[in-house]
This record gives C-alpha cells, sequence and structure tokens, in this order.
C-alpha cells in the first residue's frame, strides 16, 4: 500500500509491485422503500436479514441517514449531489410526461383544498446536469446499473443517456407491472407485445425480478473484474406491487406476534428476498478477490411505506372478479389482511411524509481496511452527501460549473472530523 494525496484528503489506494494504483470499485445498493427499522440490523425482531447484519459489523452504520420522503427525488440527489429545489426533481413522478420548457418552478397558487403551494416537479433528470457515473465514467471506470431509475418517461433521460454503459430496467415505471416473468409488455409506456419493459427482458415463466437483477448484477462484476467499475445495484424491492415468494411468506405469517409493531408477511418475505440478494453480491466480491478495494453503500430511498397504494377493508368491497387488482388485492387480503407494508415506531408516520418515518433510513459503507468496521456514527447525513464522498473516496475532482450541495463524509468515515456545515435540508 502507498499514500496518494490529491486536494485535502489522504487515502491508501490499493497497488501491489506488478500493478499500477487502481482507484476502488463503489457499489451502491439501494432498497426502496426501506424504513430505518425495518432489518434486524437496525432493530427488527421480525425481518430477518442476516447479511444486512453481517454487512453491518464490517461497516460504519448510519443512525441518522435520511433521504427524501419520496423516491424520484433521493434518486436524483445521489446521483447530482443537489437538493431537490435545485435539481427540481420534488416528486415519485419519474414516469410521468416531462415539465413543459419554460414552466415555472411554482405554480401561482394552492388548490382549495391544500394548505400551501407544492413545488413544479420536472419530472425528470436533466440531462445537462452531470452525475456521478458521468464523472466516473470520464476516467476509465466500467458504469452499470440495474433496477429501478424512476427518473424519466423519454429515452433522453434513461440511464444510458446518464453516464451508464450498461443498463438494465423498467424505466420510466416506479416498478415492475409484476415481480414474477413474464414481467410485462411495456416499452416506452405503450402495450407493444414485446415482453419488456425499457429494456427489460422476460426470463423463464415464474423468475423473480429480484432475483435477476442479481444475476445481471454479478455478470458485470464479473465482466468487469480487472478494471474499476461502478455498479448501482437499485432493487425494485420493497416497493409495490409487493410480489412475494409465497414459501417465505408462509413461514413469516406463522411467525406474526399480535403484539409486535411490524407483522406482515408479505414485507417480510421481500425483505428475505432483498437481503439474499445483498448476500450474493457480497459473496461474488469476496470470491473475485475484490471485496478489498471496494466501497460498499447500503441505502435506502425514503421511508418505510405505512400507508402508499395498499389495499384496505374500505377497498376491499369494491374491487371484484375481473378487476385489474383483483388478484393482487385477494392476496394481500390473504397473507396481510388489513397491515400496512411496515410499521415504522417508534418513528412517526412514514414514506411520502415529513416526519421521521418518512425520511430516516439506513446507511452502511464499507471498504475493508479504510473505513473501520463495527463502528457507529450519529452525523446526520443524507444522499447529497454520497457525490462528494465518492469524488473524495476515488480522489477525483468535482465537475465544473455544478453547484454540489453535499459535503463529503470523508471525515466521519475515516474518523477524522465532522461534517461542517450549518444545516441539512430534506422536505
Amino acid at each position: 500500500m502507498f499514500l496518494l494525496m490529491v486536494g485535502s484528503p489522504t487515502i491508501a489506494i490499493g497497488a501491489n509491485s506488478h500493478t499500477e494504483p487502481t482507484r476502488p470499485n463503489i457499489v451502491m445498493f439501494l432498497v426502496d422503500d426501506m424504513g430505518w427499522i425495518d432489518s434486524s440490523a437496525y432493530g427488527s425482531q421480525y425481518y430477518e436479514t442476516p447479511h444486512m447484519e453481517q454487512l453491518a459489523t464490517q461497516s460504519m452504520k448510519f443512525t441518522n441517514a435520511y433521504a427524501v420522503p419520496l423516491c424520484s427525488p433521493t434518486r436524483a440527489s445521489i446521483l447530482t449531489g443537489q437538493y431537490s429545489s435545485r435539481h427540481r426533481v420534488t416528486s415519485a413522478s419519474g414516469h410521468q410526461p416531462p415539465a413543459p420548457d419554460g414552466a415555472p418552478p411554482y405554480p401561482a397558487s394552492a388548490p382549495a383544498n391544500r394548505p400551501l403551494i407544492y413545488a413544479n416537479s420536472k419530472n425528470y433528470l436533466d440531462p445537462e446536469l452531470v452525475t456521478i457515473a458521468e464523472v466516473l465514467k470520464d476516467v476509465g471506470y466500467r458504469t452499470g446499473h440495474f433496477g429501478k431509475w424512476h427518473l424519466g418517461l423519454m429515452p433522453p433521460h434513461r440511464p444510458e443517456q446518464q453516464g451508464f454503459e450498461t443498463a438494465w430496467h423498467c424505466a420510466p415505471d416506479p416498478g415492475p407491472p409484476s415481480y414474477f416473468s413474464p414481467y410485462g409488455v411495456y416499452s416506452d409506456g405503450r402495450p407493444t407485445g414485446q415482453h419488456k419493459v425499457g429494456n427489460i427482458i422476460d426470463g423463464p415463466p415464474g423468475e423473480y425480478i429480484t432475483d435477476r437483477l442479481t444475476d445481471e448484477a454479478i455478470a458485470f462484476i464479473e465482466r468487469h473484474s480487472q478494471e474499476p467499475f461502478y455498479l448501482n445495484l437499485w432493487q425494485y424491492g420493497v416497493h409495490g406491487p409487493w410480489g412475494h415468494k409465497e414459501e417465505y411468506t408462509r413461514d413469516f405469517a406463522k411467525k406474526v406476534d399480535p403484539r409486535g409493531c411490524q407483522k406482515n408477511p408479505i414485507m417480510a418475505s421481500m425483505l428475505k428476498s432483498v437481503d439474499q440478494s445483498l448476500g450474493r453480491i457480497l459473496a461474488k466480491l469476496e470470491e473475485l478477490g475484490l471485496a478489498e478495494n471496494t466501497v460498499f453503500f447500503f441505502y435506502s430511498d425514503n421511508g418505510g411505506n405505512t400507508h402508499s397504494n395498499t389495499p384496505d377493508s374500505r377497498q376491499m368491497g369494491n374491487i371484484k372478479p375481473g378487476h385489474p387488482k383483483y388478484e393482487f388485492v385477494r392476496d394481500w387480503k390473504k397473507w396481510a389482511g388489513d397491515q400496512p407494508p411496515t410499521n415504522n415506531a417508534p418513528l412517526r408516520e412514514g414514506k411520502g411524509r415529513i416526519y421521521e418515518g418518512g425520511q430516516r433510513v439506513p446507511l452502511l459503507v464499507r471498504w475493508p481496511g479504510q473505513i473501520p468496521p463495527g463502528t457507529t456514527s450519529d452525523a446526520i447525513v443524507g444522499p447529497i452527501d454520497l457525490f462528494p464522498t465518492i469524488l473524495d473516496l476515488t480522489q477525483i475532482d468535482p465537475p465544473a460549473n455544478q453547484v454540489i450541495d453535499g459535503e463529503s463524509l470523508f471525515p466521519v468515515l475515516k474518523q477524522t472530523g465532522t461534517i461542517k456545515r450549518e444545516a441539512y435540508f430534506t422536505w
């Protein structure tokens, strides 16, 4: 090992007698709608996530990590290092038509049923903004995105146009029409009969999309094991339409404690599948000898979902056989009854709300030999901080002419200092 100094941080970059120093690989494992306490690593007594627990023992664990309460703004902030008020993706509307050119950031007045004015969302990640993928690609990283995007309806706004050489996704949709293959018949938002969503091609009947995403991500790692890579594995789980492996759900149904806060076996089943995905990625990095030179981020895009788009007792009587949601509602009723997807207690509320339950999320950061394992930080951090952190960890200068709102977590991760800012904003 030797030390390379660029700017203010000093960091060890791996090398040996036969090779030039290499920048670390970056893996961003993002879970959809996973709350702060939705894993045994953060205290859940119901959900079973042994790989998250193991990762926590090898990482710095953040107890005050935040996200925007909805997914698209968080994703845009991760990629740009900017607050949503700056990149103007302010709602979970990445599958909606883009706002017209010249549209004002705010409407002239609020609707009669709202006490305040909501910002107008652009509904897409502006191609003029420089993403972390573009920065890394420019210095020789191989870049891949697998899973949820939700940052633009039109082809120019897809990950392939935002710095990712390889992309496997169902853009523009917020989630797959089905978690099981065949996944759907949509291309660019229209039925085509081509059996794909975005560029997702169906697998064998019954294939589970969480597993398929993991397969594709592993293939990417194997292809680029001899060169630096940036991998986004942004799982659709645990977002609706809540496709789950029934064999897992059946086991969790037997484990429900009526006195507990979390008692939805569908959610528990989906989290188990996501945890298995995490375990497979970590195992592949170890198998290929890449773990020591890989910075691994585990994060969620917003707080746990306690209310959104789930059937409740008011809807049951209105959905009859033949209704598009009939099978889903029947399945939910069978396994979850009137339960919401999760419960964020002791935090208040959940996804889509500005209370703690809507925006506090898990964050684990691992880099063996560089970040002290099994450590905890109570620093207040968020998605805007990941962009500058990756720049510091890879010794890359920030892009010119782009405002970065975030602060590097480098001093926190190295336990050499704190983040210096007056306030962190989330809304």
